[in-house]
């Protein structure tokens, strides 16, 4: 399907006015979809128009400028990719929340002043938290080792992901957070470097670090830290696979204690999604990688794996995706693209669920998915039941930071996703509607309250001064 994110503007001379029809049938029949069309220049014998239209993928954006470019009359002068241009220049900037108008602004904001409030902070260091930006801080950090799912791109490629995770904390929490790209790979450096950076900070958003080494990262810096330290890659997408099966199964008629689960992907998201699915009450899930079922006592599994194969598959099953597919009632798919059959899709219980969330292609084509289950997922924005983190992390963080909490625990990350899933009213809920759109006002303020409830009952303020 064609996508904003495939944008283009053309900039297009026609000799006649009359081919402005021309231009956008041309683009249609291409397979492209025109958005806006603006005169720049009018003329009784010529037109300067700029054509706005989305595409597929790169390849199809350059045939559809090359489709108008070929009409008789029509000149093409400049292409724009719109997407490149949004970002040009970055998308964060830094403004003062403060007005520097007299010398009397000067002085409280800076110099002297300040150093009143540099001497309340070292006497409390704790009153950083409200003299400072730190209240309301969240540091995105990244290795660049798995960027999306592009790869090990390195910090500099990874940027422009951290500067859009800052732009959705703002946007949808309030939160000010700010990218830090990390020029190493290195567990122990990233580690130490967090550590040095963290009393700027309220909360600590890992991003985009590949697994196993994310686990390790995580679980160092929640040792070390007293505030929160978050793996949105594991934990956001699990917190909204478990509220997007909450309501599937609602519609469905299932239980989730009852179901047949299959996990295809155990890295960082496939783990997270396993523990809370236990957590939750799940009983029968069977974890597939690349090698096939997981299972108790292979000598070959990582200790991660081996925790997954010690803690999944009750019934002991061997093989591969196939058999471990045979009568699930649910696919979660968190791994790449193409990889489930129609065969294996029709080898599922009867009004199956399928969440195939690799992205930009997911595991299976949803259009094949929904011949065969009641209720399909992606993570698609141009496909109905979108799984998307920022259904999480903007509430999670909101909740963790008003909560002045020390840790983002479990049972919060459950509170969390029992809230979004309740978003979705009895009466809007559909096998194309289990979760709400990224766009709800409900759904930042629900998340918000339950982890901050969450934290209040696990005893995970920080003590009031």
């Amino acid at each position: 399907m064609p996508s904003a994110s495939y944008s283009i503007t053309m900039r297009v001379l026609l000799d006649d006015p009359r081919l402005v029809g021309a231009i956008t049938t041309a683009v249609v029949e291409a397979a492209g979809t025109v958005s806006a069309l603006d005169v720049v220049e009018a003329g009784q014998e010529a037109l300067v128009v700029d054509l706005t239209c989305n595409a597929r993928d790169a390849a199809h954006a350059e045939a559809l400028a090359a489709g108008v470019g070929a009409l008789a009359g029509v000149r093409v002068r400049a292409v724009s990719d719109r997407t490149l241009l949004l970002h040009l220049g970055g998308k964060l900037e830094v403004a003062s929340k403060v007005p520097l108008k007299t010398r009397d602004d000067l002085s409280m904001a800076y110099t002297p002043g300040v150093a009143r409030v540099c001497l309340a902070i070292a006497a409390d260091p704790a009153a950083a938290r409200n003299l400072t930006i730190k209240k309301n801080t969240v540091a995105v950090v990244t290795d660049g080792s798995a960027v999306l799912g592009l790869g090990n791109l390195g910090p500099a490629a990874a940027l422009p992901v951290m500067e859009g995770k800052a732009v959705l904390f703002k946007r949808f929490a309030g939160v000010d957070a700010w990218p830090v790209c990390l020029d190493t790979q290195d567990t122990d450096e990233i580690v130490r470097t967090v550590e040095l950076l963290a009393p700027a900070y309220g909360a600590i958003n890992l991003e985009d670090i590949a697994a196993p080494r994310c686990f390790e990262v995580e679980a160092r810096l929640r040792e070390r830290l007293s505030i929160p330290v978050f793996h949105d890659d594991q934990h956001g997408t699990a917190i909204v696979v478990l509220a997007a099966l909450t309501n599937a199964l609602r519609v469905v008629d299932k239980r989730l204690r009852d179901v047949r689960i299959v996990v295809l992907g155990v890295g960082a998201a496939g783990v997270a999604i396993l523990k809370i699915l236990l957590a939750e009450g799940a009983r029968d899930i069977v974890a597939v990688d690349k090698e096939g079922i997981l299972v108790a006592g292979d000598p070959d599994l990582d200790s991660t794996r081996a925790w997954v194969a010690r803690n999944t598959n009750p019934r002991h099953l061997t093989g591969g995706l196939g058999d471990a597919m045979d009568g699930a009632d649910v696919l979660i798919g968190v791994s790449g693209p193409n990889l489930v059959t129609e065969a294996q899709l029709g080898s599922m219980a009867d009004r199956s669920v399928v969440f195939a969330l690799a992205n930009p292609d997911p595991e299976v084509d949803p259009t094949l998915a929904r011949r065969y289950a009641a209720v399909v997922a992606t993570g698609r924005s141009d496909e109905p039941n979108q799984i998307n983190n920022v259904l999480a992390f903007p509430g999670v963080f909101r909740g963790a930071l008003d909560a002045d909490a020390t840790a983002i625990t479990p049972a919060m990350e459950l509170a969390a996703a029992r809230a979004l899933a309740a978003v979705v009213g009895d009466e809007e809920l559909s096998g194309s509607y289990i979760v709400p759109t990224v766009f709800n006002p409900q759904v930042v303020p629900a998340v918000a309250g339950a982890v901050r409830e969450a934290a209040g009952t696990e005893g995970l303020l920080t003590p009031a001064k």
